[in-house]
């Protein structure tokens, strides 16, 4: 599959090139001080199907300072003030970012894309809010892919989580030499979800916070038994 890039100042937008109507979008968000340009080049390596055409839309964080960071201003979808299971959490900043997703998955479905077509993903600060989003929206979603992350808000999910997507398929992805958010962190997060009645697929890769070509293929196949 081929595709056109097209860019504005909140996202970057892969449309596939064929004369087929889109029938699915997948809404990636990236990692704290990245930008929506970082997961482009993974697409084609996914290998999905010409039967498939797909819409990828990479939204831009904002810019904020970030505690963690000596409040160092860049791309963030919230602050940060330490990495530890239970440090204090910018609930606001998550919360913000959480609307902004569903304003873009509104976006799509206005589009003609039904919301049970729409796959949320992300990678470390981006999978915390693909997570907050997916498990909350009032909407059945096609499926949420945590990338090297973590659940965040995981205290207040019971009471907040939507009936719609009780049954999501989740995709959890984690490297085992992962120092930024440890697997341990992962693995937790996995078994508060599980502990929620959540179906949580839950892989394993020998890498650092990053991606491999291992989880690329994987995360392709995935994608087209979903969306196919």
């Amino acid at each position: 599959m081929r595709y056109t890039q097209q860019e504005t100042s909140t996202a970057v937008r892969l449309q596939p090139s064929t004369t087929d109507a889109v029938s699915a979008s997948v809404i990636w968000l990236h990692g704290l001080g990245a930008d929506g340009h970082d997961f482009v080049p993974i697409v084609p390596e996914l290998h999905l199907p010409d039967t498939l055409p797909v819409r990828f839309i990479f939204p831009h964080a904002p810019h904020r300072p970030v505690t963690l960071n000596n409040g160092y201003v860049m791309r963030a979808w919230y602050d940060i003030k330490a990495l530890a299971l239970r440090a204090e959490e910018d609930a606001a900043g998550i919360r913000a970012s959480e609307m902004l997703v569903c304003d873009l998955i509104q976006a799509e479905v206005a589009a003609g894309i039904k919301a049970s077509r729409i796959v949320i993903a992300g990678f470390s600060q981006g999978g915390a809010i693909a997570l907050q989003t997916a498990l909350r929206y009032p909407q059945r979603l096609a499926g949420v892919l945590p990338l090297s992350t973590y659940l965040p808000l995981r205290d207040s999910l019971a009471a907040e989580a939507s009936a719609a997507n009780a049954d999501i398929p989740v995709l959890m992805c984690h490297g085992r030499q992962d120092t930024v958010v440890p697997v341990q962190l992962g693995e937790r997060s996995r078994d508060a979800l599980l502990t929620q009645g959540y179906a949580v697929d839950f892989r394993y890769y020998d890498m650092p916070h990053s991606v491999c070509a291992e989880e690329i293929r994987d995360i392709g196949l995935w994608l087209t038994s979903l969306l196919t």
